[in-house]
Order: C-alpha cells, then sequence, then structure tokens
C-alpha cells in the first residue's frame, strides 16, 4: 500500500506539497523528538518559523 501512496503524491497536485520533518524539544524531557507533517510548497516557510 505504500507504494501506492507515494506514486500518487508524485502525479498532478501531489507535486505542490512537501513533507516537512522538523526536530522538537520537548519540555518536559529535554528530549528531540522529530514531527512530521505535508505542507503546501507555498506554506513551508510559514510552517518552519513557528
Amino acid at each position: 500500500m505504500a507504494k501506492k501512496a507515494v506514486a500518487s503524491l508524485q502525479k498532478g497536485e501531489g507535486r505542490a506539497f512537501a513533507k516537512v520533518i522538523k526536530m522538537v524539544k520537548s519540555p518536559k524531557t529535554g528530549a528531540y523528538s522529530f514531527q512530521e507533517e505535508m505542507v503546501h510548497n507555498d506554506k513551508v516557510k510559514e510552517h518552519l518559523a513557528k
């Protein structure tokens, strides 16, 4: 199933989105974790500025 999802993102409107991986520090433990989201190409800089 994963191949179908990836293949559908490469056709048509799928190229208008980017997968953004952001490193977030936990205030409770101090450990870092990674947060992944699909964001439209026009809004990538706004998403990373948060």
